[in-house]
């Protein structure tokens, strides 16, 4: 079991506001830590924990004055000394093959994206973890952006609150993907705290198995991951040798890819479940057979799927797609080893929200 995490956290440094740093954070607690806060704060009970943590995360209250079945006093004592984080829905903006994306900013004027993908039978969501990252990653356009500040756990879970807003009836999301703005295992606290508010069955009851934390291989963090949160890991590798990665991630100086991989050996996979091995296909970069056959002889011996992700192009990219024969010859490759390949071609292009192209610019109409 992990240790308690720091409650307030979301905006110290950020430009939002001394005024919200000292106040905590409703939303941004899990049930338990939530029903503890009230108790030793309130004199409040269990019951009132779990009921107010259902306004939150399941009514989508943005409000505690929005919790008619508080009490007058409590509703006021609340108001006063804690406050219910979170985020405001700039625009929403609809490609041609129903891919959503969101433009959000927070309290402090900071805009982050995320994504609404329609599926077979479902949609999923790309979830942000920070403004900005600090990874740069050469092919991700997120990458140009500084890293501004980790979002909090009521900033991460608000992304899901507000698809479902923005959503049809009948429409949800069945899956999540930590895959959007940042390096999740950058805001390890914050992650997993999220993570555990959206699993909760008080809330949004997200089953471990409908998301999924993806990094580019922060390696000290992983084994703590799969410890406190049962999720599944997609890790982002992109590269079979240690030259091309670090041109590509330059995070793989710190951590090579002897060093991901071994990591990947250790870290505790629930049963049933593999890693998903991303790899973003790039024109005369990393699309060789050669490349495709050191891919296969690194993964040997782990229980893993290889996701191929041909480049989706961006405004001054130095990169170009690979020609669809490339990626079916190199598909072809990993296939014939006995591993599990799927190719994406993302959606949502028309409008900037396919993978590696969020950037937080999006100009409402």
């Amino acid at each position: 079991m992990s240790e308690r995490l720091p409650i307030i956290d979301a905006t110290a440094g950020s430009g939002d506001g001394a005024g919200l740093a000292v106040l905590p954070d409703l939303k941004a607690m899990t049930r338990d830590e939530l029903t503890a806060f009230l108790k030793e704060g309130f004199g409040e009970s269990r019951f009132r924990g779990d009921q107010i943590f259902r306004w939150l995360h399941m009514k989508r209250a943005r409000s505690v004055e929005a919790m008619t079945d508080l009490s007058k006093k409590l509703r006021q004592a609340l108001t006063e000394r804690t406050r219910v984080g979170g985020l405001e829905l700039e625009d929403v903006r609809t490609a041609q093959d129903g891919t959503r994306k969101l433009l959000l900013r927070t309290a402090g004027g900071d805009r982050i994206e995320s994504v609404i993908i329609p599926m077979d039978h479902s949609f999923t969501q790309c979830v942000s973890s920070q403004v900005g990252c600090k990874i740069g990653c050469r092919f991700c356009l997120t990458a140009r952006m500084p890293l501004r500040r980790n979002l909090s756990a009521s900033e991460i879970v608000d992304q899901v609150l507000w698809a479902q807003e923005v959503m049809g009836e009948g429409e949800r999301v069945g899956n999540l993907v930590y895959m959007g703005m940042g390096e999740p295992l950058d805001n390890y606290e914050q992650v997993v705290r999220s993570l555990k508010i959206l699993m909760d069955e008080f809330g949004a009851n997200f089953s471990s198995r409908r998301i999924t934390v993806s990094t580019s291989g922060v390696v000290p963090k992983l084994a703590r991951l799969g410890a406190d949160v049962p999720v599944n890991l997609a890790v982002s590798l992109n590269a079979s040798d240690d030259e091309t990665r670090t041109r590509l991630i330059p995070i793989n100086k710190v951590w090579n890819i002897e060093a991901l991989i071994g990591a990947l050996h250790a870290f505790p996979l629930p049963p049933r479940r593999r890693i998903t091995i991303e790899y973003v296909l790039l024109k005369g970069v990393n699309d060789t057979r050669a490349d495709a056959e050191r891919l296969v002889k690194l993964l040997r011996g782990l229980r893993c799927k290889v996701n191929l992700i041909p480049f989706n192009p961006w405004p001054g990219a130095p990169f170009e797609r690979p020609e669809e024969r490339d990626v079916d010859a190199f598909g072809k490759i990993v296939l014939d080893h006995g591993f599990t390949v799927t190719v994406r071609y993302s959606k949502g292009e028309d409008i900037g929200a396919a993978c590696g192209q969020l950037d937080g610019n999006q100009v409402a109409a």
